[in-house]
Formats: C-alpha cells, structure tokens, sequence
C-alpha cells in the first residue's frame, strides 16, 4: 500500500468556519471517509451520516488501515450521526488492531452511543487532536508537488 489517503466519493467534506472552502457538516450530510497513513500511525477521518449505506466504505478504509500495520486512530470529530453500522466498524477496528484504537475528539452523539454499548470499553477515547505527521520518504516517495497526499491503492 502506498502512503497517503483513500478518499471514496461521498459528496462533501465538512471543515471549519476558519476555512471558508468548506461547509461545517451538518445532520443529513452525505458521509466523507479518509484513510490517512503517516510515520507512525494510521488516520481515519470521518464525517457526515456513518450509517448502513457506506458500510462497503468502511470495510475498505478498515482493510486500509489494518495493511499498514500502524496504530489506528479515528478522528470523529465531524460525525453528525452514526448507527450500529459506525459502533460495529469500531468495535471490528478495537478487535481486530493488536494496537489499542483511539477516538479523536468525538462528538456527544458518538460518546453517547460508545457509552450506552461499552464499545467504549475497547477504545480510548482522547479530546484533543494530537497532530499528524505523514511519511514523505515512504514506499510512493515524496508527496505530489502540490502538497496534497499521493492516493492509496485501496479498492483497485
């Protein structure tokens, strides 16, 4: 697998009021799923409706995530809703990593539903971001010019 990002095209991603580019997510946006793989871990973001009708998406950013061997973290932070589709994806992640997977900065509707399903239980829960460092001298070599993530090769 190459380093970067596996992005599947899920409509539009949230982002904050400091960047104007993006919209900040709200309930009823499609999801957006990012496997980020850096220097010393692995980075899913998620955002929008974690339900059902990406579960397909989920199973390949898990398989994206576990191929690079690295400790997993989720950052959960633009999650606006999630069901049992989004519980069962971490609780598989938390079962599966011989590493001990972390939420970042989840939201109260997210917290409720690990809380309620001891899901919670198997992961650590962490309020801050710690920050991200890709590996620019991985196996795609630097990344493209324009600073963006090289793509990984998930699903193809």
């Amino acid at each position: 697998m190459q380093d970067g990002t596996y992005d599947p095209p899920r409509g539009p991603q949230g982002g904050s009021p400091q960047d104007p580019g993006h919209q900040t997510p709200e309930i009823g946006d499609p999801a957006s799923i990012h496997v980020i793989v850096g220097r010393s871990r692995a980075r899913i973001v998620l955002s929008g409706e974690i339900d059902a009708d990406i579960g397909g998406d989920l199973h390949e950013a898990t398989a994206a995530a576990e191929e690079s061997r690295l400790p997993v973290e989720i950052d959960a932070h633009h999650v606006t809703f999630m069901d049992s589709s989004g519980v069962a994806f971490l609780a598989r992640l938390a079962s599966r990593s011989p590493h001990r997977v972390r939420v970042l900065r989840a939201p109260p509707t997210v917290r409720f539903l690990l809380e309620v399903t001891r899901i919670g239980d198997l992961l650590d829960i962490v309020d801050e971001d710690p920050g991200f460092e890709l590996d620019d001298d991985g196996p795609s070599g630097p990344p493209p010019s324009d600073g963006a993530p090289a793509p990984a090769g998930v699903g193809g």
